[in-house]
């Protein structure tokens, strides 16, 4: 049974909570394997709509244990927020798992992450002020704190001490901003200890044990391609490895034991924060992909910027992925618009240029060649079959699939669990 990965193919929100509902109760362990809680998966279970930002959306299939692995780093006084609100609503959250060697975010890191993006200005990266960057900071420079250093109070004290011993001297001197003491960052840990016991494993030791078992395990990305550390479009992207080779290092699960990439990818696209966007639209049809789209973060409110699809990103993430199945969300957003536009090549400073450009600079330069495909005013919400969806709604998704450099498995015509249409089964 297949090892599979499913990532964003855009800058995020592009619906994957869609992809892993589309996989269900065929999956046996769904995993986190990056990120924070600065991104997040809406769900819909029938008329009940669930926004989740820590917890892996495997969490509200019956019958998936839900894994957070090492490539994790976790506020867990939102764990626990998460946790209670899903079990306050019926939800059975008992078979979570977490690492042992994923990485805590502390006071320190919220607070440090706020004042830094304030002191930036105009410059500032559009952090979401979670911790997350700083956290990551910690454990490449090896003063992070993980979850096993909770269980050893000793331990915990010399880390925390540590850290706060230069990060106060920052706040303080650079910051105006109080010292943080260690005993009150040691009481916060501290207090979550007993509950947070139980759920503690060796995740990597469990995952391929299951996959030795022929157990299905699906690996479920935070944002996605394009805010990848190092394959997105930096320094506007997140800090960790959003892409398919960061399920293997933030899960601890070997690359060929991965038997499928899944990328989901919107009709059209969009991002939250600052940093390049080519599509971007400023007028009345970027409007209406947000209102349609209900395009506002799931984490933090924000208005999302909205553009028409981009073929040369879609294809960028094909290739840095190893891409072997796309899932196109929110077709229906599109209805009702007489023509639809799709980016298929840049032109940078009077050139064509077909793939994403390898310089930041040529990319924020970049100017979309738009090639127009006729829409459709019909309802797609119904369509369960690739002929049931109008001619000019296939057409466009043949035309992207072709432009895309990989199949395109299914598509979400709705934003209901079951409105989806299944051109291919993602896991033969």
């Amino acid at each position: 049974m297949p090892a599979i990965v499913l990532i964003g193919a855009q800058w995020g929100d592009e619906g994957k909570g869609k992809a892993t509902d589309l996989l269900g109760e065929r999956v046996d362990y769904v995993v986190k394997f990056n990120g924070g809680n600065n991104a997040g998966h809406t769900v819909v279970v029938g008329d009940k709509k669930y926004a989740l930002h820590l917890l892996p959306s495997g969490i509200l299939s019956p019958g998936v244990t839900p894994v957070i692995s090492n490539g994790v780093v976790v506020d867990i006084e939102v764990l626990f927020h998460e946790l209670e609100a899903l079990a306050a609503r019926g939800v059975d959250v008992s078979k979570l798992l977490v690492s042992a060697n994923a990485h805590v975010i502390t006071a320190y890191h919220r607070t440090l992450d706020k004042v830094t993006e304030r002191f930036l200005g105009k410059k500032q990266i559009g952090t979401t002020g979670r911790g997350i960057g700083p956290s990551y900071a910690d454990k490449i420079n090896r003063v992070g704190i993980r979850i096993q250093d909770l269980f050893d109070e000793g331990i915990l004290r010399q880390k925390v001490e540590g850290a706060l011993d230069l990060k106060n001297h920052i706040l303080v001197k650079v910051y105006n901003r109080r010292a943080i003491q260690v005993d009150e960052v040691m009481a916060d840990l501290l207090s979550y200890v007993e509950r947070l016991r139980p759920m503690v494993a060796d995740t990597s030791l469990v995952l391929n044990r299951a996959l030795d078992e022929g157990k299905t395990v699906l690996f479920e990305g935070g944002q996605a391609t394009m805010l990848d550390v190092d394959h997105g479009t930096y320094p506007f992207v997140t800090s960790s490895n959003a892409t398919s080779g960061g399920a293997a290092t933030g899960s601890g699960v070997a690359p060929n034991r991965i038997d499928r990439v899944i990328a989901v990818v919107k009709a059209y696209t969009t991002r939250v924060g600052a940093g390049p966007f080519p599509t971007e639209l400023f007028d009345e049809s970027g409007e209406f992909l947000r209102s349609k789209g209900f395009e506002f973060g799931t984490t933090t409110g924000r208005p999302r910027r909205c553009g028409w699809y981009d073929a040369p990103i879609a294809r960028y993430s094909a290739r840095i992925n190893g891409v072997t199945d796309f899932v196109l969300t929110k077709l229906d957003v599109l209805t009702g618009l007489e023509a639809i536009p799709v980016c298929v090549a840049y032109d940078v400073d009077g050139a064509r240029v077909d793939e994403v450009p390898v310089s930041q600079s040529d990319f924020h330069h970049a100017v979309p060649i738009y090639e127009e495909f006729p829409g459709w005013t019909e309802d797609i919400t119904g369509a369960r079959e690739f002929s049931d969806l109008p001619v000019n709604a296939q057409n466009y998704v043949l035309a992207l699939e072709k432009m895309s450099n990989a199949r395109i498995s299914a598509i979400g015509v709705g934003p209901g669990r079951d409105e989806i249409v299944v051109r291919h089964d993602l896991l033969e």
